[in-house]
């Protein structure tokens, strides 16, 4: 089932969500309707906040572009994207390595904007799955911007707070423009 997708401006976008401490029919439900939403949207991610969904749950799937990462590792071993994708994960944290990359960002809670956004170019993640096992992912690329952004969102910050002080002027009036479409 294809879910509202919550816009900018809405309060839940800036809240520290709750983690999840119960996976049953109703929350799996929930990640396959999220999945599908995704998809339909055209998106590489998409987090429960961003349906409204007060949990530490996230979907990514960017298996559209295998070549979108120079490396993969789960849990310590090379990878594929396919063996892994649609990702989805509840309650994870990051560690980010040094390097810096720029690259452009968009969001399906802020439509009609894109901008550069500064972010570290590798990630470790460590991410519970639903069936009770963890994934430690190390990556870069897409799939490494796309966990920073979707965990991001479990956190209450969004694309736009991580712009450059250009960026962010850039992009002022036309999210003032989408708080006052609403």
């Amino acid at each position: 089932m294809l879910l509202p997708i919550v816009q900018y401006g809405d309060p839940i976008l800036r809240q520290q969500c709750r983690p999840v401490e119960t996976i049953d029919a109703e929350l799996r439900e929930l990640v396959d309707n999220m999945l599908e939403t995704m998809v339909d949207a055209n998106g590489v991610g998409l987090a429960a906040p961003q349906i409204g969904v007060d949990l530490q749950l996230a979907v990514i799937d960017v298996s559209h572009d295998p070549e979108c990462v120079s490396y993969l590792k789960v849990n310590g071993k090379d990878a594929e994207l396919e063996e892994i994708m649609p990702l989805v994960f509840i309650n994870p944290t990051l560690e980010f390595g040094q390097e810096k990359d720029t690259d452009f960002e968009g969001c399906l809670s802020i439509q009609g904007i894109r901008s550069e956004v500064r972010r570290p170019m590798d990630v470790k993640a460590t991410l519970p799955q639903l069936d009770g096992s963890t994934l430690i992912i190390e990556t870069d690329g897409l799939l490494s911007r796309a966990l920073q952004h979707e965990i991001d969102h479990l956190n209450g910050i969004l694309f736009v707070d991580r712009l450059s002080a250009v960026g962010k002027v850039s992009v002022k009036n036309r999210l003032k423009r989408l708080i006052g479409a609403k």
